[in-house]
């Protein structure tokens, strides 16, 4: 057996497809990996309205929010589900090599071919190809990508003749696609082959119903790969899961569950949380204060330059120019300071410094 970084384990002689078929018995519930929410649902349902074509399918996501996963789902849902399905780490693959792993290559291409190679194209034949981080592919490998998409063809190193392939492509990314394009980074004309069928997945903070589901999914997973019987996570632990971000969403959520395992106390997971959760909101209201502090000064700052103004304003009977001079600015920049600091510029009544500094006192209310 050999392992390429960021594909599916493959035999030497790449002479069985059946080397990359999904049991799905291996993926979670439907319940579990869609959820309650809506977003999620409207996935589901996205689905199953497409799933007897084959048309392309772009799956969008924050990391860790198990988009293979539903690629994986994808696949076993469509007409292809007894066909290869065949993973692809754009940004796992160093560039000079994602190409020859992807396309294959002849005999003699270059220096270390000793034999002909067939690519992941080639191995996906009739299945589906799956294209983890898109965002991250190299722009000429983007091109030949785009000659797949649109005719089936593709050609390995050193061949002098085009190779046909049948493939279903799903891309899944993390990245914003649309912001790459207009960067220059992404082709635009594959952007718009490769979102076809879009699928955008929630992250876990915006899944508040599936936390219970999804913890009680990972405890059953463990316990059957370690043989273990842990106990259900507690309603009081399922709450402050539910309190928290999670920043690295399912896949975050995954090791928390096992750490507590691992740990062997019952609690020590929303223990931890808990911690996590009254240094979050310490954090917060700190940041809260130096907010506060730095618009009170800044309030105060204008009162006092308003109040300045004001004065040098009314003892120039409210002649701008005038003061201006008197302040050493020139008369743009008094008319600026005017605006900015809230003080009328046309002559007032006499009690119109009063007012002023009763507006100015009520502000810090």
């Amino acid at each position: 057996m050999v392992m390429l970084k960021g594909t599916e384990t493959v035999k030497d002689s790449f002479d069985s497809p059946r080397n990359f078929q999904i049991d799905p018995s291996s993926l979670p519930a439907e319940d579990v990996l869609f959820g309650e929410t809506q977003a999620m649902r409207e996935v589901l349902n996205t689905i199953n309205r497409t799933c007897d074509t084959e048309l392309p399918v772009l799956i969008r996501g924050e990391t860790g929010t198990g988009k293979e996963l539903i690629a994986r789902y994808v696949h076993c849902r469509s007409r292809l589900r007894e066909a290869p399905f065949v993973k692809v780490n754009c940004a796992a693959i160093p560039v000079h090599l994602l190409e020859s792993e992807l396309l294959g290559y002849e005999k003699g291409a270059f220096t270390g071919a000793n034999d002909s190679k067939p690519g992941l194209v080639e191995l996906a034949n009739g299945g589906t190809l799956f294209l983890d981080e898109i965002g991250d592919m190299d722009a000429s490998l983007q091109t030949k990508l785009l000659h797949l998409l649109q005719d089936g063809r593709y050609s390995r190193i050193g061949a002098e003749e085009d190779r046909h392939a049948k493939v279903r492509i799903i891309c899944a990314t993390n990245c914003d696609l649309e912001q790459a394009v207009t960067d220059g980074k992404f082709r635009s004309d594959l952007f718009y082959r490769i979102d076809v069928i879009c699928l955008r997945l929630s992250p876990l903070r915006e899944r508040q119903r599936d936390f219970a589901s999804l913890s009680q999914h990972f405890l059953d997973k463990l316990n059957k790969k370690y043989s273990m019987h842990t106990p259900p996570l507690s309603e009081v632990t399922v709450h402050l899961i539910s309190q928290w971000q999670w920043p690295g969403n399912i896949r975050e959520l995954e090791s928390w569950v096992m750490r507590a395992m691992v740990l062997g106390v019952h609690d020590a997971l929303g223990s931890e949380l808990n911690r996590q959760l009254l240094l979050g909101r310490k954090r917060d209201d700190a940041e809260s204060r130096v907010i506060r502090l730095k618009e009170a000064s800044k309030e105060s700052a204008w009162a006092v330059e308003r109040a300045f103004i004001l004065k040098h304003l009314e003892a120039n009977q409210w002649n701008r120019r005038k003061t201006a001079r008197e302040l050493n600015i020139c008369y743009r920049s008094l008319l600026y300071k005017l605006q900015q600091v809230g003080v009328p510029s046309l002559r007032r009544t006499k009690g119109t410094r009063t007012q002023m500094q009763k507006t100015t006192a009520r502000g810090f209310k």
